[in-house]
């Protein structure tokens, strides 16, 4: 191994390829990779995630299960809050940088083969995702893996995670999100992510948008896939708010799972719960065996899932949550207000160009109203943020008060001022909310001394 290779520089190195969203869909390359390296994505059974919101927790909830079972595991998801190696977990936590580094330096001289072999045909060569979604395969093959949880980057049928054949398609719930690459409607974003369901597989869908059901089922029946949507053959009975969570019973495909502690926040978690239960059940039997109940309490009662309604300071309350949607900033106020008892919500947000920072702003005050009265528009470091300013007009536009929008170029302003703001008037029951991309979210985790996950 050379001694001057470390994570940062392979990382630099990654970005240094073409990024994902100025590229048009392939999934050749990532087939003639597998071949050169040996197969690695056919050395491990894989769950496969799609969906628009909640990937990620019900990937850390499957990945939790699994490993209450006893199995080894791989997680492969993005993108990262603070470290790049997080993206490839290894049995619940970042690949070893060691390891990380070893693998790179392996696979290397096989990507160069591709590499020239996509130029001699005037393509551009391997992306950075692409080149990360491979160094998974081969480290999970390395390790090697009992089973690999796979998050989707975007997409389905050419996203670069599709060279595996996942025994469980999961699907969490669909929205729009992406629409300049996946299409205007939920149903065109639904045949989309219905790529991920393979010949004789098992699809576990959450409760979707009728046209977006519609697909996922023709896309099973075509693949002579099994299929179970939340909402008809299993879901959430009953959930109740507890301290620094909740308190779910589901009811599974082939079991009722009572008194289920949940240490995560929101109706929207206790789905994602019910959806990463149904899915264990069918990866391990079928759908037709159920769980044994302590497996499933221990697997959802030491789950976390940074970045989503994670409280990184007390005393105000600072929440940060990665929703980039309208739907997510829904779903995540829905959560908020029903488990932080807040007297004022001042809300720090930035968004990324390609979203919908109309959709967000609007929802925004749609769910909050007169409790979050005051907003800090800020951007975070990425080249991809919308300007602060930007942001700030549109919110003026949307209804805020002049008096009560700020706007700070850099996220520890924003942080300082909302602080100030929700501790304005001896007020000991206000909170911060800082939202709005996963880009923010990752800088105010580092800001606030939280930079492990």
């Amino acid at each position: 191994m050379h001694d001057e290779f470390s994570v940062e520089s392979v990382y630099a190195e990654l970005l240094g390829r073409a990024p994902e969203n100025k590229m048009e869909p392939r999934l050749a390359p990532l087939f003639r990779a597998m071949d050169v390296l040996g197969e690695p994505n056919k050395a491990f059974p894989v769950i496969h995630i799609t969906g628009t919101n909640g990937k990620t927790s019900t990937a850390r909830m499957i990945e939790s299960g699994l490993r209450a079972h006893g199995l080894r595991t791989g997680r492969y998801t993005s993108p990262h809050l603070s470290k790049v190696t997080e993206r490839i977990s290894i049995d619940g936590g970042p690949v070893p940088d060691g390891t990380f580094v070893r693998i790179w330096d392996e696979i290397r001289p096989y990507l160069a083969i591709v590499d020239a072999e996509l130029e001699a045909d005037s393509q551009p060569r391997l992306t950075y995702f692409e080149c990360l979604t491979i160094l998974a395969f081969a480290v999970f093959a390395d390790e090697p893996v009992q089973v690999a949880v796979l998050e989707v980057g975007l997409g389905g049928i050419t996203d670069a995670t599709n060279v595996a054949d996942g025994l469980v398609a999961v699907v969490t719930p669909i929205s729009l999100d992406h629409t300049e690459l996946l299409g205007d409607t939920t149903r065109d974003i639904a045949l989309e992510k219905s790529g991920i369901i393979k010949e004789g597989a098992f699809l576990v869908s959450a409760a979707q948008p009728v046209d977006a059901a519609q697909v996922l089922l023709e896309a099973a029946r075509d693949k002579n896939a099994e299929f179970r949507f939340e909402g008809v053959e299993f879901g959430v009975e009953s959930r109740a708010v507890a301290v620094g969570g909740q308190m779910l019973t589901v009811q599974g495909l082939a079991g009722r799972y009572p008194d289920l502690v949940l240490p995560l926040h929101g109706a929207h978690q206790a789905e994602n719960a019910a959806v990463a239960v149904a899915a264990l059940e069918a990866f391990f039997g079928g759908g037709t065996k159920e769980l044994d109940i302590d497996v499933v309490r221990e697997a959802l009662e030491t789950v976390t899932s940074p970045g989503r309604l994670e409280v990184v300071r007390t005393a105000p309350t600072v929440l940060v949550d990665a929703a980039h949607n309208p739907a997510g900033i829904a779903a995540s106020a829905e959560a908020l207000q029903e488990a932080f008892a807040l007297s004022k919500l001042v809300v720090v947000l930035g968004v990324l160009q390609e979203k919908d920072a109309e959709g967000i702003l609007r929802q925004l005050r749609e769910s909050y109203g007169d409790e979050a009265a005051e907003i800090c528009l800020t951007q975070s470091k990425s080249p991809r943020a919308m300007p602060a300013g930007e942001l700030a007009e549109l919110a003026s536009d949307l209804g805020w008060n002049e008096e009560n929008i700020h706007v700070a170029e850099g996220l520890d302003d924003a942080i300082e001022w909302a602080v100030e703001r929700a501790e304005s008037h001896n007020d000991l029951a206000g909170g911060v909310l800082i939202t709005g991309s996963i880009t923010v979210v990752a800088e105010a985790r580092i800001l606030l001394g939280k930079e492990g996950i």
